[in-house]
């Protein structure tokens, strides 16, 4: 029996590249212990793959932007997602709503893509609903054609650097622990994952209190007939109501007995029976805390579930409804904003501010959803005490301050809360998006970092890829 713990003792040592033989014996078996309450984690050789250009974390609206814009231009790109499908907050999320989408390049060839597919609603060029199944398809089938190697189920865990420039990304999946090498990396996480990894500074909230914007978990039901509810849904067959569908639907659940935990209460068409529901509010929640990401879900999906248990109950057209989907990843308003070469700022609103570099132009409003329940109840939605003007994003806020070869893109960028509230929105998303994986492209093909890129070449590069694509 020693003998055969012996071999076995010898052979997890050599799988384990010597180390001892597990990672579970006491810190004192390696040799220094680990402080009280800790365990010392042994050094490891991880494997590293070199085969990219430009490394994408988070295959949200803006990293699958990214992606597919950088493998267009030539870069060989990975895209790293932590779900089981790209779109992130379209998908996992269920946000079946767009807003500010009326762009030059890639979101227009969403809505036409889209469009063939007869996959969106209330076609207003500036604001849609979509379907989530159609747009997943959609964006793996732009990612396949491009180029890109994508990988689902992978998180990215940790960083390292060269002095100020990042290295390597570590991921962990089914496959384990791996490193990825690159020239040039992109941060799409939302919450601005990679950049703190990597060592970035960053903010979150509103000063003082750094209080961020409460969640929302989405779900998608099926009702007996659509027509019937047209009073309350939303936009209903691309009629302007929404305030007026907003307080009908109100009262109806104040007749079921419930009152939302969001003080606009809203119901959008997706197609046939099926209706986005969007009557959740979780508060003083960092996206970037996993416990509390956890109780929030929890709480969330227990919400929806009651709400339209009660509508149902109501009978006439709320009977049979159910849900047939809440969403897997609880709808994140505010992570991380990592500080860039330039932060956007309340400022750039109230003036409509103009930059050479430019990657996009915001137009929609700043929409920061009350901090607190309290607040809640009387102003759900406030738009920052002053009337906003358009404005640009220059590429400066996409361009990591404190860390070389990184860009970020989506609400990630560098801005103060007021600004983030209204350029978090998924069309400005996928601009930023498409305008880091042209930066990137072309930093890499050019051996330079992002921040020496000029903006005008990648300019030229986006006009002559939506020459083709549309």
């Amino acid at each position: 029996m020693k003998k055969f713990d012996s071999s076995r003792r010898r052979f997890f040592g050599q799988l384990l590249g010597g180390a001892a033989v597990g990672t579970l014996l006491p810190a004192h078996a390696a040799g220094t212990a680990a402080p009280a309450g800790m365990v010392r984690e042994p050094a490891r050789d991880v494997p590293v793959r070199d085969d990219a250009d430009v490394i994408v974390c988070g295959g949200g609206p803006a990293g699958a932007a990214a992606a597919i814009t950088a493998a267009r231009l030539g870069a060989r790109t990975r895209l790293f997602e932590m779900h089981g499908c790209l779109g992130g907050v379209w998908t996992a999320g269920l946000l079946t709503w767009i807003f500010d989408f009326d762009k030059p390049g890639f979101t227009r060839e969403l809505v036409r893509e889209l469009d063939a597919r007869d996959a969106r609603r209330h076609k207003n060029p500036d604001r849609f609903v979509y379907e989530p199944e159609a747009m997943k398809l959609l964006l793996e089938e732009l990612c396949g054609k491009a180029g890109v190697k994508l990988q689902l189920f992978t998180s990215a865990v940790a960083a390292q650097r060269d002095g100020r420039r990042l290295a390597a990304v570590l991921t962990e999946s089914k496959s384990g622990r791996e490193a990825w090498r690159a020239p040039v990396f992109i941060d799409a996480t939302g919450d601005g994952d990679l950049g703190a990894q990597a060592g970035c500074g960053w903010e979150s909230g509103r000063p003082p209190e750094n209080i961020a914007q409460p969640l929302t978990m989405n779900a998608v039901a099926a009702v007996k007939d659509a027509n019937a509810l047209a009073t309350y849904i939303s936009f209903f067959r691309d009629t302007q109501r929404h305030i007026q569908a907003v307080e009908a639907f109100k009262g109806e659940l104040k007749r079921a007995g419930i009152e939302t935990s969001y003080g606009h209460p809203t119901l959008f068409h997706i197609r046939d029976n099926l209706v986005l529901v969007m009557i959740n509010h979780e508060y003083g929640v960092k996206a970037y805390d996993a416990v509390a990401l956890t109780a929030a879900t929890v709480r969330a999906r227990a919400e929806i579930s009651r709400a339209v248990a009660a509508l149902r109950k109501l009978g006439g057209p709320w009977a049979d409804m159910q849900v047939v989907a809440s969403a897997e990843q609880i709808g994140v308003r505010e992570g991380r904003r990592l500080h860039g070469r330039y932060t956007v700022t309340r400022d750039d609103l109230v003036a409509g501010a103009s930059h050479a570099d430019a990657v996009t132009r915001a137009t929609f409003n700043v929409d920061i959803h009350a901090l607190t329940p309290a607040g809640n109840k009387t102003e759900t939605i406030s738009h920052g005490g002053f009337k906003m003007k358009p404005y640009d994003i220059p590429l400066r806020s996409l361009v990591a301050q404190d860390v070389d070869g990184l860009l970020m893109a989506g609400r990630c960028i560098s801005g103060d809360f007021i600004a983030h509230a209204s350029y978090r929105v998924t069309g400005n998303a996928v601009a930023m998006g498409e305008a880091a994986g042209a930066v990137a492209a072309l930093a890499a093909q050019n051996h330079k970092p992002p921040h020496e890129i000029v903006w005008s070449e990648a300019v030229l590069a986006l006009d002559a890829l939506r020459v083709r694509h549309g």
